[in-house]
This record gives C-alpha cells, structure tokens and sequence, in this order.
C-alpha cells in the first residue's frame, strides 16, 4: 500500500519566492537523474499538454540546458537554465529565464533532494524571482498550479522508471 504522499505550494505575499514540495515514492538518486538526464526531462518537464525540444545540455557548473517549451495551443517557450551548483543526489541550482543573454525575468531556483525513508524523498523546489512584481506576474498565469501538474508528471515519469 503507498502512503498518502505531501504535496504542498505556498508564495508568501511580501516575498518574491514560490516554493513547491511533494513526497515521491522513489529514492533522491532516480530523482535527481530525472533532472539531469536530457532523455528524462524530454518525457516529464513542463505541464500538462505541454512537450519540450532538447537543443542542448552541458550539465556542468556554469552550463546550459537550452530548450523550447511547446504549449498545446502551439505557442513556444524559448528556456534556458544556468547550472549554479550541483551537488548529486542533494542539490540542484539554476538560473531559469528565456533562452537569451542576461534576460531580466530569469529568476533562481534550487531543488533539494531529501531522503525521508526507505525509498521516499521529499523534493523541495523553490524559486526566486527578481521582486514581488515579478513574482506576482507568474502567479497570474498559474504557475503553482503549472509547477504541480509537471510535478505530478514526474510522479508518473517514475512510476514507469522504477
């Protein structure tokens, strides 16, 4: 029987954060692979009817992942991370902006990798924007809700995995 896993997003109102935790039954090394493997991220990143073109992955510190989120209304999303620090099986941080040079709305994220059991992480994404106004803007748009629907995305990208 699998135990009833967190899920939960909040976004302060006087801070320019957003932070989305949810329990995976799956050990932080197959989370953190699915992160970090181009083949993964193609099948599981990015909402619900939304796919995404790999054009390219240096996954290193200081590297880029460079694709084109494509909506199902057939509206593409240039995207581009800045690996900041990686640490395997722990910790992940980027930059996440608009696949061009210096993009003012890039905002940080850093994705934490907890073990809590045999088996079970608790994923912690949490990301920074460059103010409140630009925090609010993703807000508008549904990005919580966005952001747990491509978390539950990789619930089931693992379930197939494991």
């Amino acid at each position: 029987m699998t135990a009833i896993l967190k899920v939960n997003a909040s976004a302060p109102d006087n801070q320019p954060v957003i932070t989305m935790e949810r329990e995976f039954d799956a050990p932080p090394a197959l989370l953190f692979r699915a992160h970090t493997d181009p083949d993964a991220l193609k099948v599981w990143y990015g909402p619900n009817g939304f796919t995404i073109t790999l054009l390219a992955m240096d996954f290193r510190v200081g590297g880029l992942f460079r694709f084109t989120m494509h909506g199902p209304d057939g509206t593409d999303y240039p995207n581009r991370w800045e690996f900041r620090e990686i640490v395997p099986n722990e910790r992940l941080a980027y930059r996440h902006g608009s696949d061009i040079d210096n993009d003012p709305n890039a905002f940080e994220v850093v994705t934490t990798f907890k073990a809590i059991g045999a088996g079970r992480t608790l994923l912690t994404k949490t990301s920074t924007f460059p103010s409140v106004e630009a925090r609010n803007a993703v807000m508008k748009f549904g990005a919580v809700e966005l952001g747990m629907q491509t978390l539950e995305k990789l619930a089931a990208y693992l379930k197939k995995d494991l």
